[in-house]
């Protein structure tokens, strides 16, 4: 049993990593290509915006689809509706055709990825065992970490030797690879029918979340430590202002949070289950900021480096508490409008986050802007533990359950 098991969380987790690497690769090459045809840096941002608006409009009827949907079937569909979109742009990139073109196929990437997210996210609880979920958070949350790092990494390694068309089929391939490991998981559990109040209400995802004693805070202690305390933005200016390196050393910077996530999968894996995990989520985020002030004063490469990776550790435990979290109280009948607006809560903050500490260092400098956003996640951890004290007190996840 214990095989059959692991050989399902494989399946799931390297599915969503070859979604979370075809999407990476396509946003990489589209930047490189579209930027390489126009000279337009406005264009650079008009390629991040196309797929952030599906996001900002569709996540209700999303996350309604997903509870009203077989939620295995979902994440199939747009996992292989992510691969034709990838042979679409090998296409018009072959045949050299209008830039309105790319931007029409991203605007449909935005809109399958905002159904892929809370389908594979309310998937996960429903043909995992409970027991399983924060083994199965902890592995998929580090994949992901390393497709989001190694396939722009080979998208620009490959487009030395290749033309843009071959990189976007790669995209056609890992969708429809991903496509076929979800359609090979087993059929999701049956889950009981909402009431009827519940299956019309759009908002029931947004009620939930803001009357949630723990996942509001955990969610809000995220959101604002990726909107202030993210420093992705900032790197280049931070290898070649502050830290005098190259683009290897850049590189090497680009890959620390990722290195430190995997790491501490690693050792989590052989670590007790958490007595107070709300505890600890409040100390990793004020150390995350701690982290990330220290990695704005850094002036030498080692240490910087060194900080950047402790801040991929943390971050790494901060994300298998909040996803596990998330699985474990949220009813299964509203699972999926939940995780829609979770994803909004996360993947608006990091595009926001970005945006903000770009705004920052334009107004403060780098080195400040990094030492400030450190600084105010630290505070946000403050508050939310005054204002959310249930949090602190959460009892092992092991034993929470479903709320009303």
């Amino acid at each position: 049993m214990a095989d059959v098991e692991l050989r399902r969380i494989l399946r799931l987790v390297v599915a969503r990593s070859l979604n979370t690497f075809g999407r990476a690769v396509l946003n990489a090459t589209v930047l490189w290509e579209l930027y390489a045809r126009t000279h337009s840096t406005l264009v650079l941002a008009a390629v991040g915006f196309a797929q952030v608006i599906p996001v900002a409009v569709l996540f209700v009827p999303a996350g309604t689809l997903v509870d009203r949907s077989d939620r295995r079937a979902l994440a199939t569909i747009a996992a292989t509706a992510t691969g034709l979109i990838g042979l679409l742009l090998a296409l018009a990139s072959a045949l050299a055709a209008p830039i309105a073109l790319y931007f029409l196929l991203l605007l449909a990437q935005g809109c399958v990825t905002v159904i892929h997210a809370p389908a594979v996210s309310s998937l996960i609880p429903l043909i995992i065992a409970r027991g399983q979920l924060v083994r199965t958070n902890r592995i998929s949350a580090s994949l992901q970490e390393l497709a989001a790092i190694v396939g722009p990494a080979l998208a620009g390694l490959a487009l030395t030797f290749v033309a843009f068309s071959w990189v976007y089929a790669v995209i056609a391939v890992t969708g429809l690879a991903a496509g076929v490991l979800y359609r090979s998981l087993p059929k999701p559990r049956v889950i009981d029918a909402p009431a009827p109040s519940a299956r019309k209400d759009w908002r029931v995802g947004l009620r939930f979340i803001f009357r949630s004693p723990l996942l509001l805070p955990a969610l809000t202690l995220d959101m604002f430590a990726v909107l202030f305390a993210g420093v992705t933005a900032l790197l280049p200016a931070v290898a070649k202002d502050v830290l005098h390196v190259d683009v290897l050393g850049y590189g090497m910077l680009r890959a620390a949070q990722s290195l430190g996530a995997v790491a501490m999968a690693l050792i989590g894996g052989r670590l007790p289950a958490w007595r107070r995990p709300g505890r600890v989520l409040l100390i990793v985020v004020a150390l995350f900021g701690l982290a990330t002030v220290g990695f704005g004063l850094s002036t030498w490469f080692p240490l910087s480096f060194a900080l950047l990776v402790l801040c991929g550790a943390l971050d790494n435990i901060s994300v298998v508490i909040r996803l596990t979290l998330e699985q474990l109280v949220v009813p299964d009948a509203i699972r999926g409008r939940v995780s829609a607006v979770h994803y909004v809560f996360i993947g608006m903050s990091n595009e926001l986050g970005a945006a903000e500490s770009g705004l920052a260092a334009h107004l403060l400098g780098t080195i400040p802007a990094i030492v400030a956003g450190g600084a105010v996640a630290v505070i946000v951890v403050g508050v939310v533990a005054l204002r959310w004290r249930a949090l602190a007190g959460m009892p092992p996840l092991a034993e929470l359950q479903p709320a009303e």
